[in-house]
Formats: C-alpha cells, sequence, structure tokens
C-alpha cells in the first residue's frame, strides 16, 4: 500500500501531464493527421515510467485512426516538451487510446430515451 503523499504527488503529476500534453495538442504540432483533439483522461502508472492518454476526436471529417498513427508519430517531440515545461528528468512513456467513453454514453442515453418511450405508451 502506497503512501498518501506519493499518491498525492502522483495525482499532481499526472493532472499537470494532462495540462500540458493538452496544451502542445491544441497549437504545436504541425502533423496534418491531428486535428481538433482533447485528452479526457490520463492514467499514470504507480511508477510513474508509462502513462496511458485517453483521446477524443472532435470533428466529423476526422478520421480517429489517422489521429491516433498522428499522435504516436509524435511521441518524442511530446515527451521532450513534457521534460521541458515540467523540469522532469524522464518524462513517461506515452501510449495514447481512443477515449469510447462518450459514445457509450451517448448510446445510453439513446437506450434509455427508448425504453421510457415504450414504457409510456404501454401504460
Amino acid at each position: 500500500m502506497e503512501n498518501r503523499g506519493a499518491k498525492h504527488r502522483r495525482e499532481r503529476i499526472a493532472d499537470a501531464l494532462r495540462d500540458e500534453i493538452s496544451a502542445i495538442l491544441e497549437g504545436e504540432l504541425g502533423d496534418p493527421r491531428i486535428g481538433l483533439v482533447t485528452v479526457s483522461e490520463l492514467l499514470l502508472t504507480g511508477d510513474g515510467k508509462s502513462a496511458r492518454v485517453f483521446v477524443n476526436v472532435d470533428g466529423e471529417e476526422e478520421d480517429p485512426d489517422e489521429t491516433l498513427a498522428g499522435l504516436n508519430a509524435a511521441k518524442a517531440f511530446i515527451r521532450h516538451m513534457l521534460v521541458e515545461r515540467l523540469g522532469l528528468r524522464h518524462a513517461p512513456e506515452l501510449f495514447f487510446y481512443l477515449d469510447h467513453s462518450l459514445q457509450q454514453e451517448t448510446r445510453v442515453d439513446e437506450l434509455l430515451q427508448r425504453l421510457t418511450k415504450r414504457n409510456k405508451r404501454s401504460h
């Protein structure tokens, strides 16, 4: 069991990483494959050596797989920027994932609305 101080420090680092990655993605990457991307969540491992970065890709014409390929190609640059901006000795290895929770939330809402309509009709 880790102590509260270490857990709090890791959470602060994860928040700072998420904020900085968001800023970098907003305007510092020139890759045309990367469109409008927002970081929804960052999960830092216990040892701080790697992080799972969950992203949402906005826009109808944006291809999420292309965006992910662009992000993966920019990993080294992003890590370099994190080291510079946050004064870290080592930035964690980054692993980008598409965040599907928004689509799942929309689908659940849709199903609940259908169920509500059905129940109203049957009464």
